[in-house]
């Protein structure tokens, strides 16, 4: 059967159109969702079939075996073209005026759709459920492995439909679907501390009794001989009672020297000057006053004086004897 010189076959609607994207005839609203502008010739084609509502395409690159799904919003397009989004093609690998076959389809309502967007962005916005639920409203299926664009607040987000329910392509129009998303393509996930390993606890054995120390008892010891031969009688042991008396009598409880070790020590010399040995071994010079004062005697001259030691003036002799 020919319409208008477009062969259609059958009861389904199939044909080839070349595509060119939606600035080509002023129609930018159609980039925020999946929907394509038709001939006329495709719409009497339609009509005539029984077909189901809404009208759902599969479209197809065979050049580059790429498969999505569209609805239509118009049928205004020149015979033998179709106008379609830019992200549309870029999924289809289309360039401008490439051939794209269009195919009348029946899909099922989805149940569940996961989607994982390009950047971490999307997340920065408010609400994104939000969003997204208004740009979904524009678009009527969802294919795997396309990748959709949602604008908001004069910037554009892509968004890659990694899977859906109950099969690879799927109607969001009046269904209730469940929506996950996925970690953005640029996310990365912080570092993890590395834990540091801890050992098991020792087990706590049971406290045994603190062992007693032995105090140190000085001159405690036996006596023996320097020649190793036995004593002929052992010397009575020397108490640590004795010994601290004995400690006692050398020095006082501060620290300072006992009353009788400083009784028996010389008189200081007088502060100021340089005296070496102790005073205590010298004697004082013998003094007479003289009207009432003191004077020094005078030590009496050595009447013979010793002769001086005057090297090499002793007696030669000989070796030989």
């Amino acid at each position: 059967m020919y319409f208008d010189g477009f062969g259609y076959h059958g009861t389904s609607f199939e044909q080839t159109y070349r595509c060119y994207p939606a600035s080509f005839i002023e129609k930018s609203q159609i980039e925020s969702g999946d929907k394509i502008i038709m001939p006329p010739s495709a719409l009497d084609r339609l009509a005539s079939l029984h077909i189901d509502y809404p009208m759902l395409f599969e479209l197809q690159n065979d050049s580059a075996e790429r498969v999505s799904h569209c609805g239509v919003l118009e049928f205004i397009a020149e015979e033998g073209m179709i106008y379609m989004p830019y992200w549309m093609m870029e999924n289809l690998l289309l360039q401008e005026g490439d051939f794209v076959k269009v195919k009348n389809v029946t899909l099922p309502k989805g149940t569940y759709v996961k989607l994982q967007p390009h950047t971490k962005d999307f997340l920065d916005i408010s609400n994104p459920k939000a969003i997204l639920e208004t740009t979904l409203r524009n678009y009527s299926c969802l294919t795997t492995g396309d990748s959709i664009m949602v604008a908001y607040n004069n910037k554009k987000y892509y968004i890659d439909i990694i899977e859906t329910k109950p099969s690879n392509a799927i109607t969001v129009i009046e269904t209730d679907c469940e929506v996950e998303f996925a970690p953005p393509l640029d996310y990365k996930e912080p570092e993890k501390p590395v834990p540091v390993s801890q050992g098991k606890a020792p087990v706590q054995a049971e406290e045994s009794p603190a062992e007693v120390v032995p105090k140190f008892n000085p001159f405690t010891g036996s006596a023996r001989r320097l020649d190793g031969k036995p004593l002929s009688a052992q010397p009575p042991p020397i108490s640590p009672t004795a010994a601290c008396k004995d400690k006692q009598s050398v020095s006082s409880g501060n620290g300072q020297p006992s009353a009788a070790s400083t009784s028996k020590a010389p008189a200081r010399q007088t502060q100021g000057k340089l005296v070496f040995g102790s005073s205590a071994n010298r004697t004082p010079q013998d003094t007479k006053k003289e009207n009432g004062k003191e004077v020094k005697q005078e030590e009496p001259k050595k009447e013979k004086e010793e002769p001086k030691f005057q090297p090499f003036t002793g007696k030669k002799y000989s070796l030989r004897g």
